[in-house]
């Protein structure tokens, strides 16, 4: 297929560029040729040249199983895994045609592994996936699956189901994903919003728990992601050596400087913190413990990342997709634009930096030879209105068009 675009964005030199040519062949990118070159007559002319031309979007933060909903707290009690399985797989297909090509799903039941096969194997539309599988938590943390149960209801967790106390346990923790099929591991490093526990932020592992944790997982080949709202909980993290905080709702300008000297990434989620502190306004949506939560930490996420950035902490694009509707995870990039990161860094974190920390550096994330053939287009420049990723007109992702 040769692909003729009036503009395309060149992620190494972070600008507009065009027009072009890309060749396709298979799923790969096989050249990027200047202008609009001659089309063989064995070949397939595919005319964009009235758009702008961008690598697939990478999102580092979905959860691609569940959707926010005012039945999202019976549904553990009622689902089965098929259920879940039909529902993540629509949720995958939507983000797709949302123009995000790739995606870090950071917890759910198991599902989102066979999700990530089942893609791979051609069987079902979605992204490619990285997945943790399940996140690991400690007894009654944000991600313990009993929060709010009935005692007796279900077996008490241990690390086989994501729960794990000692470092000892959290090895053992480690070990289980990576055994059942996880990319990378993820972390609860403090209490979180929408869990049916009290605590929204306070720490949860120790420093000797999250050592083992990070090592475990590093001599498996395995970087960790921690959701943290509260400091202390993302500092020992950060200190122990995971990669990305997710959310970091209260940061401080200590662990600011803490998570530019060991190079981790804050994964912001602006879009999620927006859309709990909208849900929390209607009566009933969520329980009376997570609503106060809710109500003080999602407004705080816009503001702890304005002042991120101002002083250099990296960034990487995240969402948190689920906890509010799935295909909408191009709203974040008009948060970050509006506290204060500019539309090209917008969409370098979402597209360079993110291939980078995946580890798909020159595989995604870019328009180049040897490339995945990961496309999308837009109607506007998005350099000069970052909202105009929130209407991708056509997706193509390793060579097959989902959306034109």
């Amino acid at each position: 297929m040769y692909v003729y675009c009036g503009k395309y964005f060149d992620v190494d030199r972070a600008r507009m560029a065009g027009p072009a040519t890309v060749v396709v062949q298979g799923d790969t990118v096989l050249s990027v040729e200047s202008g609009l070159v001659p089309v063989p007559e064995a070949a397939e002319l595919i005319d964009l040249r009235e758009y702008y031309l961008l690598p697939g979007l990478i999102d580092l933060h979905v959860h691609i199983e569940s959707e926010t909903g005012a039945l999202r707290y019976l549904e553990p009690y009622v689902m089965e895994e098929a259920d879940i399985a039909y529902r993540a797989q629509h949720y995958a297909g939507v983000t797709l045609r949302a123009g995000f090509t790739t995606v870090r799903d950071l917890g759910g039941t198991g599902v989102n592994a066979s999700l990530r096969e089942a893609i791979n194997q051609g069987l079902v539309e979605g992204p490619r996936i990285f997945t943790a599988r399940k996140s690991i938590a400690v007894t009654g943390g944000h991600a313990d699956p009993t929060n709010g149960a009935k005692e007796g209801l279900f077996k008490v967790p241990g690390p086989e189901h994501g729960v794990a106390n000692g470092p000892a346990a959290c090895r053992q923790a480690v070990r289980y994903q990576y055994q059942q099929g996880a990319d990378l591991i993820k972390i609860t490093a403090t209490g979180g919003v929408l869990s049916v526990a009290k605590d929204g932020f306070r720490p949860a592992f120790t420093d000797e728990e999250l050592e083992a944790i990070v090592g475990t997982a590093t001599d498996l080949g395995m970087s960790v992601a921690a959701h943290a709202h509260g400091d202390e909980g993302m500092r020992r993290a950060v200190r122990a050596g995971v990669k990305t905080i997710e959310h970091g709702t209260l940061m401080s300008e200590e662990t600011m400087r803490l998570m530019i000297e060991k190079n981790a990434y804050l994964v912001p989620t602006i879009t999620a913190g927006k859309a709990v502190a909208d849900s929390a306004q209607i009566p009933g949506y969520y329980p009376e413990l997570v609503r106060p939560k809710a109500l003080f930490i999602g407004p705080k996420i816009q503001e702890t990342f304005a002042r991120a950035y101002r002083l250099g902490v990296p960034i990487a694009f995240g969402t948190d997709a689920g906890v509010f509707k799935h295909g909408r995870n191009a709203l974040e990039f008009a948060y970050m634009v509006e506290a204060g990161m500019p539309p090209v860094e917008a969409l370098l974190s979402a597209t360079k930096t993110n291939a980078a920390l995946l580890g798909m550096d020159g595989k995604i994330g870019s328009i180049r030879p040897g490339a995945f053939a990961d496309l999308i287009a837009v109607k506007t420049n998005p350099l000069e209105d970052i909202t105009a990723l929130q209407t991708v007109s056509w997706v193509m992702k390793g060579g097959v068009i989902y959306k034109n």
